[in-house]
């Protein structure tokens, strides 16, 4: 091999690829064009294959130092800097996407809020109507407990409040990703799932307030119900918005519609999920913890809530919509 030629030959990569790693270096990889971004990758693959064939044929220590700080120096912005920007763009959904998403689905999640409160209506009016209602609805040893010992259940949270918070997070995040499925079942298993649910706190609010126990029973769930019911009404929006592309495709064809809405019902998913994390740990440790007064509990829930009203208010800083990732053609 002609040692002279071929540096004089490759020399000119080298020096392009040490240019647009003094760009990446100084402004970021972020903000480089896109073809700039697949020239420095080929670059990088192309270098790493010099500093192979000057290691081999030792072509001396200064040159393969130079080579071998160009490829780490590239490593490190192709993989590390991609990395980056994964966490970069994690940050500005959780700014910007998830409340524009919320904003863009409102309708979705204001008919999957109507559903709740509606089986709610309904479960209050029978079990206030018919006691016996209660046994078809609600667990018989909570009905015996409050009724029976005037207690409320969440005492048996205290001194396992860990292993009740990571149990409370799975379940709940398991609902809510079957009340999001069950949009592929035209809707049907989202609205039972909803409207069921709704039915359960409707008794359960009779029966705690014709024992004399509402007022500890809503302490308790203010705090993390703040953030709790309104995942599970994001995560009902997200099924209705399945099963809109499913029951009601418009001039689209139902693949590409239910593509397009699906999109948005997975990003509505990707907020729910901390929140839902977030409600647990409150849910384990807070809500049940008899050292704090309920009048406390209740001006947390509302600040909590009036924090979450005030988050999914945030204006995009970009007038993209969400949902212009994918619109069927």
């Amino acid at each position: 091999m002609n040692i002279k030629r071929w540096i004089e030959r490759r020399e000119g990569s080298w020096r392009k690829l040490e240019q647009l790693l003094q760009r990446a270096e100084k402004k970021g990889l972020g903000r480089l064009s896109t073809p700039e971004v697949k020239e420095l990758a080929s670059l990088y693959r192309s270098v790493s294959a010099d500093l192979a064939r000057a290691r081999t044929a030792k072509l001396g220590q200064t040159l393969v130092q130079d080579l071998q700080n160009l490829t780490t120096r590239a490593y490190s912005q192709i993989y590390q800097g991609a990395r980056r920007q994964e966490w970069q763009g994690v940050w500005r959904f959780c700014l910007w996407g998830f409340p524009a998403a919320i904003q863009a689905n409102g309708g979705y999640i204001a008919l999957a809020t109507a559903i709740f409160l509606g089986g709610g209506l309904v479960g209050w009016w029978f079990a206030w109507q018919d006691p016996s209602f209660l046994r078809l609805v609600v667990p018989l040893g909570l009905i015996d407990l409050v009724q029976e010992e005037g207690e409320l259940w969440m005492g048996s949270i205290l001194g396992v409040e860990p292993m009740a918070s990571s149990n409370i997070m799975i379940n709940n995040i398991g609902v809510s990703f079957k009340t999001m499925a069950g949009g592929m079942t035209l809707g049907l298993l989202t609205v039972y799932i909803l409207f069921f649910n709704g039915l359960l706190i409707g008794a359960i609010a009779t029966l705690v307030g014709q024992n004399n126990l509402a007022l500890p029973f809503w302490a308790f769930v203010c705090p993390h119900g703040a953030l709790e019911l309104p995942a599970i009404f994001m995560a009902g929006g997200a099924g209705l918005l399945l099963a809109r592309g499913l029951l009601l495709p418009g001039r689209y064809g139902r693949r590409d519609a239910l593509k397009y809405y699906g999109l948005r019902a997975v990003q509505l998913m990707y907020g729910i999920v901390p929140l839902l994390v977030i409600a647990g740990t409150i849910e384990g440790f807070l809500s049940p913890n008899p050292g704090i007064p309920d009048i406390l509990k209740y001006l947390m829930g509302a600040a909590i809530f009036g924090g979450l009203v005030a988050y999914c208010s945030r204006q995009p800083q970009q007038t993209a919509t969400v949902d212009s990732d994918y619109r069927p053609q």
